[in-house]
């Protein structure tokens, strides 16, 4: 292998390379205890929200480097409606749906307002991070207003019960955790090597046999070595299979529709999108208006873990997403990144985050090192695409 070689697959995986080295880090500082399964657990059970709203600030990202600063606002407005309705008995799916409407009316005004008013997304999202932070407060009139519809808990990923339960009766480990992981895994392989044939046959250029072979052993290990840990406390949160969901559904919009390629053309070079016929206006409002329903189900999944509305939910979630999409490889300039990456960054910034506490660092020192491992995400990608240019 060329050094050239060598030096663009670290570039490409640099990332995941340092999100294991944090992963071996905490691991040996807290003596093992940040891979018990219960903190395991508790590290895809309160970070839910992030991997969704970093899920839809990609497609802002993509469009230009361009950031949505409202969601945070809108995950708490959605959210305070949402359990005002259910306090007063209002059907707990009815509010399920006010409050993805909420969010993807606000998205849809916010996109009308950058797409078609060209109003810049910075001053755009502002004013509705004010706005809808306001009306949080108006709505819950400042006070706590407590969630106690169970079912609703238990689909939207809050309480003790919020797991998918053990249809198949394991003693002492969930059976049926490990039977999704093994299928998943089963899934993942078949996909991945039915993809490179059809590549194949097609005279695409595809990865080395060795290569493929070797990153599907990765990824299998990995996904055995959660769900094991998993299956050894609870098995399955529900908020999980929100975020497998989301994941899923916006990797194959970005990787496999017109829409996805758009989104990077635009980001790449929005002029020569525009010469080649395609409407950017379009481009942006799908990006906005998606990001907007995505705030409204992080607000569901926020009220429920919480079992509560307060006016301050919602406080700097739009900094995690940014965050993890910029350390997860989103370039700061647009065109540029995936949702594995952004997951990835999302894990890092979970994992930092667990490991501190667990270690019992002051969360103003945890606020540091995220800020710092943000700067030097970005100062890469920038000294990256200088290096690219010459």
């Amino acid at each position: 292998m060329t050094k050239t070689k060598v030096m663009n697959w670290l570039q490409k995986n640099t990332m995941i390379l340092i999100l294991v080295l944090v992963v071996l880090f905490f691991t040996w500082q807290t003596g093992g205890k940040i891979l018990l399964p219960q903190n395991i657990t508790n590290l895809i059970a309160q970070n839910a929200y992030v991997f969704i709203l970093a899920t839809g600030m990609l497609l802002c990202i993509l469009t230009g480097g361009n950031i949505d600063l409202a969601v945070g606002s809108v995950v708490c407005f959605a959210g305070a409606v949402g359990a005002i309705l259910m306090a007063k008995g209002v059907n707990m799916w009815v509010a399920v749906g006010a409050m993805l409407a909420i969010g993807l009316i606000i998205g849809g005004l916010q996109a009308f307002c950058i797409a078609y008013l060209h109003v810049p997304p910075f001053i755009t999202t502002l004013a509705g991070q004010l706005v809808f932070r306001g009306l949080s407060n108006v709505v819950l009139n400042g006070r706590t207003q407590t969630v106690n519809v169970q079912a609703f808990k238990d689909i939207f990923g809050g309480g003790a019960t919020c797991y998918v339960p053990d249809l198949l009766g394991g003693d002492g480990i969930n059976l049926l955790c490990l039977v999704v992981g093994i299928a998943a895994c089963v899934l993942l392989v078949f996909s991945t090597f039915r993809t490179r044939a059809i590549r194949v046959k097609k005279g695409y250029a595809v990865d080395a046999l060795p290569k493929v072979i070797a990153r599907s052993v990765v990824i299998v290990a990995v996904i055995m070595f959660v769900t094991t840990k998993l299956a050894q406390y609870k098995g399955i949160p529900s908020a999980l299979i929100w975020v497998v969901l989301v994941v899923s559904v916006y990797a194959y919009i970005t990787s496999k529709t017109k829409m996805g390629r758009y989104l990077y053309a635009v980001g790449g070079n929005e002029k020569a999108t525009k010469l080649s016929g395609i409407d950017t206006r379009k481009v942006y409002f799908f990006a906005y208006t998606n990001m907007g329903f995505l705030a409204g189900l992080a607000g569901i999944l926020t009220i429920a873990r919480m079992a509560s509305a307060q006016p301050t939910y919602g406080d700097s979630y739009e900094m995690d997403a940014i965050s993890s999409c910029f350390i997860g490889g989103a370039s700061a300039y647009g065109g540029v990144g995936t949702v594995t990456g952004v997951i990835v960054g999302a894990v890092l910034m979970g994992v930092i985050n667990l490991g501190m506490s667990v270690m019992g660092i002051d969360q103003n020192y945890q606020k540091v090192v995220k800020g710092l491992v943000l700067l030097a995400a970005v100062i890469f990608d920038v000294v990256s695409k200088r290096n690219d240019s010459k």
